[in-house]
């Protein structure tokens, strides 16, 4: 006897039963966020008020843009080392182009939005280095990315000969102002960098769960031979996702500098690993295939709430290094338990696509024929 479906089926929030366990293990980075606003909420009456949450995001915005790049490339089944590099790269460009560029005996002094898209530009051209070394010569992610690390934080010194560009406010009389609109200024209350990392969210999602390149890359991510077979076009995902990469890199760098006034090109350094605990702490697979823009958002927050809670309590820096990456030690193993059942990431063999958290409904089933 066979019986015949039709249509969709929503699934059930607990299709395994209900566990208190997996809740706590899915919902680790909201229920980490609470504890740490309570804790230190309690350790200091000035930590949970307005004016310090919003201080603290325009703080986490760096992150989470940052961080929401590396989504994609991990979501895609690499890493990206470079964006530390790139972000304090871009605010180089910045500094390098606000102090003028001499032509033919001539200081030419670009308006403030000239200055952003060649500073992005900058970003997106490294991550587009990044995919054609992955992606078309087939180097490793690890590799190719270390290697662009060091050529971009090298080439960044050469320009500055190892010195700061500072005064990055501009002069009215040369009409380039502006640059520290994006670290000073407010918009319906919220910091401008804040609102940048919204809209950078925004966009994210809708890329991920309304667009083809967003089915695309979870199944490159999660079986890249089978997505391979299906007609996607794999090469072309992944370097559109280092491209991303380095472009969301290049607009945390410009905010940093924004908000500092100055353009170090050692900035952003060891970034790059916050930015992938960040996407580990929201619940992504390093392996590819499983994340989502909610919890690296989250995983960005736990980050830098809890860094400046460290500060506002007066705990040495030394100690806020050893927090830090105890936090990070701990978000690895809790991913190795959640994902310990996924099957590995086939390389060479066709093999179902694995899911993401962000899918709500499985696919339609259409005359499918279930033995009973």
């Amino acid at each position: 006897m066979t019986t015949t479906t039709a249509g969709q089926r929503r699934p059930a929030l607990f299709p395994d039963g209900f566990s208190v366990g997996r809740l706590l293990l899915q919902g680790r980075a909201y229920f980490a966020l609470v504890v740490i606003i309570v804790v230190f909420s309690i350790l200091s009456p000035n930590y949970f008020t307005v004016s310090n949450l919003l201080t603290m995001s325009s703080h986490v915005a760096v992150y989470a843009i940052l961080a929401l790049g590396m989504l994609l490339v991990i979501l895609n089944g690499g890493i990206d080392l470079s964006v530390g590099s790139t972000l304090g790269f871009s605010g180089v460009i910045a500094g390098f182009l606000m102090k003028g560029v001499a032509i033919g005996g001539v200081t030419l002094y670009p308006k403030v939005w000239v200055v952003v898209v060649l500073a992005c530009a900058s970003g997106a051209l490294i991550g587009l280095v990044n995919g054609v070394l992955v992606a078309r010569f087939k180097v490793a992610p690890f590799v190719a990315t270390l290697g662009m690390l060091y050529v971009v934080r090298g080439i960044g010194l050469l320009m500055t000969n190892g010195l700061t560009y500072n005064n990055l406010e501009g002069n009215a009389a040369l009409g380039n102002t502006g640059f520290d609109w994006l670290g000073f200024n407010r918009l319906l209350g919220l910091p401008i960098g804040v609102i940048v990392m919204i809209v950078a969210a925004v966009v994210g999602s809708l890329l991920l769960n309304r667009t083809v390149f967003g089915r695309w890359l979870y199944a490159s991510g999660g079986n890249e031979r089978a997505a391979e077979l299906s007609g996607v076009p794999v090469k072309r995902v992944k370097i559109r996702v280092y491209v991303l990469s380095g472009l969301c890199a290049a607009i945390a760098g410009l905010i940093l500098s924004s908000e500092l006034t100055s353009a170090s090109p050692t900035a952003g350094s060891s970034y790059e690993l916050t930015a992938i605990a960040a996407v580990v702490i929201g619940g992504a697979a390093l392996s590819g295939g499983v994340g989502n823009v909610r919890g690296t958002l989250l995983g960005a927050f736990v980050i830098g709430f809890l860094s400046d809670g460290l500060v506002i309590i007066g705990v040495s820096a030394y100690w806020q290094t050893v927090f830090t990456g105890a936090v990070i030690v701990f978000a690895v193993l809790l991913n190795a338990v959640q994902y310990k059942r996924r099957p590995a990431r086939a390389g060479g063999a066709a093999g179902p696509r694995q899911t993401s958290p962000t899918d709500t409904q499985p696919p339609a089933v259409v005359g499918e024929k279930t033995a009973v």
